[in-house]
């Protein structure tokens, strides 16, 4: 048996490693709008790469398991037939680096909303009542190598550390998409906490479905105050007194729900309880001790009752507990955005440079989801990268497409 070992050297890219381009070029159009962003100080109209070329370059690497770093990216653009599909000119890595730092994400933001309020509302019968855009709230920490670790750090036991960043996600539930995606340091404190970047990015007219890390007397004085209403789960050991328990229907009881009660939260010491009607609906589940999980990660231990408070007054209970348990649908979006969409791996760690990637991201998910008409899935966006790769057929994708379970209605 030989002792040699196979080169490092990664072979150059080829045009033929990139087919299907044609297929990406399709979004140029939409990415127009985006020429001109980061212009303004360019009086010699001297650049060469302008924000919508490089949000292509971006797309070409999500979709592709050919190209693995910024190198490969820059490596593809000096390729006459990635130019000429993508309308792309050649990229120096130092283009493509200072680029995140000229390009304003926020465009691009306002884009993915934009295209994402165009996906169908698939608003089941049962939650009809409720007249608001219903959206789960969450962040989640992406996390970067420690050598280029410009942000907060976290510990995580053992003397060691992680570091990354935190986006805080509005996520239209029945749209399957996020509205809205802000990013901070991992370091969930000061602006960084997530209940004081929901405040400052409250809506109208919506339903937010929160975990107890928003449990907040002035966020959800903040929320009612906009007119929007909230169901937030909350800690095992509330302050409230109850004023009045409300009658459970059969349906309610089926469904493992305790009672139904309005209440008034906060003691003496409590400064600024809730200035509206709050009610609560508790919910028997599973109790939980983190003590005893063996897993590296521990969740919050629970006696065995979910507690819910809500500013609306007017659906059953079941429904309540209903919507919070739709929270968990944008936990699944993540896992998609990071598993799915090349995200474990981010081609820029500046906070412009993974700002842009992840709406990238976003509207990847939005063209597979306007596609297929289905829930994808992993197998989706790997036959999707196997097309454009060149090494699937359009009837082999078609037929993968065909086979997708129908999203839920």
């Amino acid at each position: 048996m030989s002792d040699e070992r196979p080169s490092d050297k990664k072979p150059k890219i080829k045009a033929s490693d990139l087919e299907g381009l044609k297929d990406l070029r399709a979004i140029a159009k939409l990415l127009e709008r985006l020429h001109k962003v980061g212009t303004a100080r360019d009086k010699a109209q001297n650049r060469d790469l302008h924000m919508d070329q490089y949000c292509l370059l971006v797309l070409m690497w999500l979709y592709n398991p050919i190209l693995s770093s910024m190198r490969g990216l820059q490596e593809a653009s000096n390729l006459k037939e990635v130019q000429k599909r993508l309308g792309v000119g050649r990229a120096s890595l130092g283009s493509l680096s200072e680029s995140v730092s000229v390009f304003d994400p926020e465009p691009l933001a306002a884009l993915a909303e934009e295209l994402g309020q165009k996906l169908p509302d698939r608003t089941p019968v049962n939650f009809s009542a409720i007249d608001k855009r219903i959206t789960a709230v969450d962040g989640s920490v992406f996390k970067v190598l420690s050598q280029i670790a410009k942000l907060a750090w976290i510990p995580i036991g053992d003397g060691k550390h992680r570091c990354g960043y935190r986006l805080h996600t509005q996520f239209e539930v029945f749209r399957r998409t996020p509205s809205r995606v802000d990013l901070t340091p991992a370091n969930p404190k000061g602006p960084s906490d997530e209940r004081v970047v929901l405040e400052k990015t409250l809506e109208s007219e919506r339903c937010y479905l929160l975990d107890r890390g928003y449990e907040k007397y002035a966020l959800w004085n903040a929320i009612h105050a906009k007119e929007s209403q909230y169901v937030c789960r909350i800690r095992d050991n509330p302050t409230f007194e109850v004023l009045e328990n409300r009658p459970l229907s059969e349906q309610a009881a089926k469904e493992n729900i305790l009672c139904d009660q309005i209440v008034r939260f906060g003691g003496e010491q409590t400064n600024q309880p809730p200035n509206h009607t709050t009610r609560v609906v508790m919910v028997k589940i599973n109790p939980l001790d983190s003590r005893k999980r063996k897993d590296a990660i521990s969740a919050p231990s629970s006696d065995g009752i979910l507690r819910i408070v809500t500013n609306n007054l007017d659906i059953p209970a079941e429904i309540v507990a209903a919507l919070y348990l739709l929270r968990w649908t944008i936990e699944l979006y993540f896992r998609m955005i990071k598993q799915l969409l090349g995200c474990r791996h981010l081609l820029s760690h500046k906070p412009n440079g993974v700002t842009i990637q992840i709406y990238l991201a976003i509207i990847a998910c939005i063209m597979i989801m306007s596609i297929t008409g289905k829930s994808p899935t992993k197998r989706t966006f790997e036959m999707i990268s196997f097309y454009l790769a060149g090494w699937a057929t359009r009837e082999e994708l078609e037929e993968h497409i065909k086979k997708l379970p129908d999203q839920a209605a």
